[in-house]
């Protein structure tokens, strides 16, 4: 069931909370990663099999803008995909893989630092942020190491 700060604010203006919008925002808020709009009309679909497509789009739509779920692109690793999760969250980067595609969340006083000092020397008041960094995952940086050095095998050698 979605949170009760997310059931007041849909409350404030005047927009129901359907049992549709309940089981996408309860999806969003509880899987525990980003879901594109076709994954979570799948994932939607199983917990009632009337939900269909245009439902979706339309209630992220909604969402997005009662200001409960952020739109992501996650630096187009997915291609085109767009993903979603709950505002509720405390502020974050995402630190995405450009080569596996896998996404991390970071948290913490470097970020604040890094708005705070934005506000500072830019004079702009900050009042939303998102941050997306795309880089090479420990995995994937090792990957990467022996692709550009492959070591040559003793029995190679001399061939």
């Amino acid at each position: 069931m979605p949170t009760v700060v997310m059931q007041n604010s849909l409350k404030e203006r005047g927009i129901r909370l359907t049992r549709q919008r309940r089981i996408l925002l309860d999806l969003i808020d509880k899987s525990g990663r980003h879901l594109d709009a076709d994954t979570l009309c799948q994932m939607a679909q199983k917990k009632d099999p009337k939900l269909n497509r245009v439902t979706v789009y339309r209630t992220l739509k909604l969402l997005k803008m009662s200001g409960l779920i952020d739109e992501l692109d996650l630096m187009h690793v997915g291609g085109d995909q767009h993903y979603y999760e709950t505002r509720l969250k405390q502020e974050h980067a995402h630190l995405v893989c450009l080569r596996c595609g896998k996404v991390e969340e970071f948290f913490g006083e470097p970020l604040q630092k890094m708005r705070k000092q934005i506000e500072s020397n830019l004079g702009f008041q900050i009042v939303s942020a998102r941050t997306e960094m795309g880089g090479y995952c420990p995995d994937c940086q090792s990957v990467r190491a022996q692709e550009a050095n492959p070591e040559v095998l003793p029995e190679e050698v001399g061939q």
